[in-house]
């Protein structure tokens, strides 16, 4: 335990350090976000706010366990397929902010160039896995076990670019992720030291002390955004955790506010494409709520989706652990 607080302690000091002059950075150099015009129009005045603050709090987790797991001598393989998927995801969301930045637009990368780099980054993942030798068997209700590699390998796929994916949709209002990112990988802390893996605990710790650490910069009104880079690496971090504990299923009830975010994309764009209507005033469902409470409700929604995530991460643990 006494390596999982040097973990969450670090993580958090590094954040706190590095944000402030980091945003003075961005800033000086008029690096900032540029709002959709589709959104709320209230969202207007959030233009040119710093962004790319995942790059911060994503250096101070690798830092953080990379330093833990040599001093504790246990840089297992699952430190290194955690941190190949934080990396490299938020690698994806740095080059995709940059191009934000660079053009001056709200569109990035392509969506076809953004998948194939996720794509490519879980195949990376699944060599790994697969030359340890490590467990290929997917838990399903009723049948058992199912252990197939070639199953395995495309549910992996689906799991770190679907859930990477799901957080970044998600990531639209001021300190939304970094308390719904707090809440998940706490969860899965709990989970970790439950079945005493003290290795995955120490990391979901080191994120929620970055994460604790961003939102004293990210809650509203927010001085700098996560971006891209934060986003993805935090989502694919997520897929990566359930998996190595072996609870894959888990993450639809403890990140079930990025499912709900994510399906209420799917539904709007295949209701608008198939029948011409929208069944959301906006999509992801955030801004729906932001649009139905109206002007000044942010905070309200946020805490509103905080307190969901919360509640489906308890009732997983209270079921299932």
């Amino acid at each position: 335990m006494g390596y999982s607080l040097a973990a969450v302690i670090g993580a958090f000091v590094l954040t706190v350090l590095g944000m402030p002059p980091f945003i003075k950075y961005l800033r000086r150099h008029d690096e900032g976000q540029q709002i959709r015009e589709e959104g709320p129009k209230w969202h207007a005045k959030k233009s040119g706010t710093p962004t790319m603050g995942g790059l911060i709090f994503l250096i101070a987790i690798l830092v953080m366990v990379l330093i833990v797991s040599l001093v504790s001598h246990q840089l297992t393989t699952d430190v290194w397929l955690f941190v190949l998927v934080l990396a490299l995801y938020g690698a994806i969301g740095f080059a995709d902010d940059s191009v934000k930045l660079a053009m001056k637009r709200n569109l990035g990368l392509t969506a076809r160039q953004k998948s194939l780099a996720q794509v490519v980054t879980a195949i990376v993942f699944l060599v790994i896995y697969f030359h340890d030798q490590m467990p290929t068997a997917l838990p399903f209700p009723v049948i058992g076990q199912l252990d197939s590699p070639v199953f395995f390998a495309v549910f992996v796929v689906f799991w770190l670019v679907g859930f990477s994916n799901a957080v970044n949709l998600t990531d639209g209002l001021d300190g939304l992720v970094g308390g719904l990112g707090i809440i998940s990988y706490g969860a899965y802390a709990i989970i970790a030291l439950r079945e005493h893996q003290a290795v995955v605990a120490m990391i979901c710790l080191a994120v929620v002390g970055a994460l604790v650490a961003f939102l004293f910069f990210n809650h509203l009104p927010a001085k700098i955004f996560m971006g891209d880079t934060g986003s993805l690496a935090l989502g694919g971090g997520l897929a990566v955790i359930s998996i190595i504990l072996g609870r894959p299923w888990s993450l639809l009830l403890i990140g079930l506010v990025y499912v709900i975010e994510t399906a209420s994309v799917i539904l709007q764009v295949f209701s608008y494409r198939t029948f011409h209507k929208r069944i959301f005033k906006m999509s992801p469902i955030h801004h729906h709520f932001e649009i139905i409470w109206g002007k000044g409700s942010e905070k309200k929604v946020v805490f509103t989706f905080w307190a969901a995530g919360l509640v489906s991460a308890t009732i997983y643990l209270l079921l299932f652990l």
